[in-house]
């Protein structure tokens, strides 16, 4: 039953909508009523309603105050009809803009208008609800593929340093400067996704994602990363003053948060916590953690903490994956073939020895399936290709019952892999230094480093160093030099900007190592190359280099 909550401040008007129409009929429930806007909010929040009617002036608070809350608190959910007078349509005009379904003029309110409306808002419910895009705003596709590699290395312990870490989260506006982290790993459930077909239990995993990754956020600090289509990962960020108390802190947020996934989409979560942690590159063992102790959590016990267990002897079901760290970051990054038969044999050979190891294989074989959707580009694609002709394509991992039968899955994962990493090697690298090239010439008033041009591109500082060298006419730095000092020229000649003026605008130190490389790029000094052009009126017109 759809819930409908009447909130207006005279009583003959609730009783008047109460009565108009048959709400069964409509299937929808009457849950309550309230005649201020802050009565409605406590109502709001323990009844979870799906539609409101709402009168616009009310005392203590009115409707459009109420509705400005509900936004800011629930999102898109609940849908609004708001009721005013003859005399308040300007009032109407601003409801509309906070995406009322409609509004309805008190004095002429029938049962056809009334149901009118109310149609109109049970059809927007379920467009609301169905839609997978629900609240979340637009976000680049680069940049968001870029956040969820970033998120991946983290939980895995892929980054070569603190310095790549940080570089990265900086180039993503990512603030890693709490107390505390904590790492969680979730699953997403409902009651009736037995009896969806496969896009339908796509679209309401998805759905119940997006709802997530709007809701939680709400309550606690926090980054939420898919894993496959039903797993989740989420990073707490723990603010001092919640140190003491953290265990709480989860639990009301994720309590919260899973209360409106109930009410609105029939959708639960149910996952485990890891361990306290103060160092951001220690979120790896906290998810290490967590995935551990997951088989303890369920949905009637939602949440599974690890520092309130007492492990006398850990479960063992979990399988290290940043043991193949150099190997997996390389294989990955540079589509190299052979690193990945490395990562895939060595893999294979030991639970081939060791059989009885059924969990750790199965989250082995999950660990590199995450890494391949995250990490790779078109990931979710690709893999869904390699696994095409199988009912339940990647998926069928998670119905598996045997160590040998994990074995075969990685198996074809592999072959799929390599044969896509053998095709894109060549053209990618040369796609990597191109891009390079670019940043570089987008970005040349700053002081570059190879660190921070690899960490906007996600790649390893040696392997960027390793392309330019290989894949261009000159190493990074000479590039970089080449770049500032045509630019340098330019500024010189057209905008008549003095030495110490263009060596600050290009993110050099001083003016003499500005005039030393100008000198050993042009073979003389920027005082020289400016008396010579200025005084010729040549007025040069250069601009850097465009490959």
């Amino acid at each position: 039953m759809i819930r409908l909550l009447i909130v207006d401040d005279e009583p003959l008007v609730q009783i008047g909508i109460k009565s108009m129409l048959d709400w069964a009929e409509l299937g929808i429930e009457i849950c309550g009523t309230a005649s201020n806007g802050r009565d409605a909010l406590n109502l709001i929040e323990k009844l979870s309603p799906h539609i409101i009617i709402t009168d616009l002036k009310m005392p203590i608070m009115d409707g459009l105050e109420l509705m400005k809350e509900c936004q800011k608190k629930y999102g898109r959910l609940p849908l609004f009809i708001v009721l005013t007078s003859y005399e308040e349509f300007h009032l109407a005009r601003e409801a509309l803009s906070l995406h009322a379904v409609d509004y309805l003029v008190k004095f002429e309110l029938t049962e056809e208008n009334l149901k009118a409306s109310i149609n109109t808002a049970i059809q927007l419910l379920d467009e609301v609800i169905r839609s997978s895009q629900y609240q979340v705003q637009p976000v680049p596709v680069e940049t968001l593929l870029f956040h969820e590699r970033f998120f991946i290395m983290l939980l895995n312990n892929l980054f070569e340093s603190e310095e790549q870490f940080r570089l990265q989260a900086q180039i993503l506006s990512l603030d890693f400067n709490a107390a505390g982290y904590i790492a969680s790993y979730m699953e997403i459930s409902g009651q009736k996704t037995h009896s969806m077909d496969t896009r339908q239990q796509l679209n309401f995993y998805s759905s119940t994602l997006q709802m997530v990754k709007t809701l939680l956020p709400k309550y606690i600090n926090c980054y939420i990363t898919a894993l496959d289509i039903k797993h989740f990962a989420i990073i707490f960020l723990i603010p001092e003053n919640k140190i003491s108390d953290y265990v709480a802190f989860i639990i009301n947020s994720v309590k919260n948060t899973m209360e409106m996934l109930n009410n609105y989409y029939g959708a639960s979560i149910h996952g485990s916590v890891g361990r306290f942690v103060e160092n951001p590159l220690d979120i790896s063992a906290s998810f290490m953690d967590a995935r551990q102790i997951f088989s303890m959590s369920s949905p009637d016990r939602p949440l599974c903490f690890f520092d309130e267990l007492d492990l006398k002897n850990p479960v063992k079901n979990i399988f290290n994956i940043s043991i193949f760290k150099n190997d997996i970051v390389s294989a990955y990054e540079e589509f190299d073939p052979d690193r990945l038969r490395k990562v895939f044999s060595s893999i294979q050979e030991l639970f081939r020895e060791h059989p009885s190891y059924f969990l750790q294989a199965l989250d082995a074989a999950s660990n590199i399936l995450y890494l391949s959707i995250s990490l790779l580009p078109d990931g979710e694609e690709l893999v869904s290709g390699i696994f095409k002709d199988h009912p339940q394509n990647y998926r069928c991992l998670f119905t598996l019952n045997t160590t040998e039968q994990i074995l075969q899955w990685l198996n074809t994962l592999f072959e799929g892999l390599y044969s896509y990493f053998t095709s894109k090697k060549k053209d990618y690298k040369n796609r990597i230094v191109l891009n390079a090239k670019q940043y570089i010439r987008n970005n040349y008033t700053k002081k570059l480093t190879l660190n921070e041009v690899a960490a906007a591109l996600g790649i390893s500082p040696g392997y960027l160093s390793l392309l330019f060298k290989k894949y261009s006419d000159c190493g990074f730095i000479d590039y970089v030099n080449q770049v500032k000092i045509q630019e340098a020229k330019r500024l010189m000649t057209e905008k008549d900007m003095k030495i110490y003026e263009v060596a600050n605008f290009l993110g050099f130190d001083n003016a003499f190592y500005f005039s030393k490389v100008f000198k050993k790029v042009e073979g003389c000094s920027p005082t020289a190359y400016k008396a010579k052009h200025t005084k010729s009126g040549d007025g040069l017109s250069v601009s850097p280099p465009t490959d």
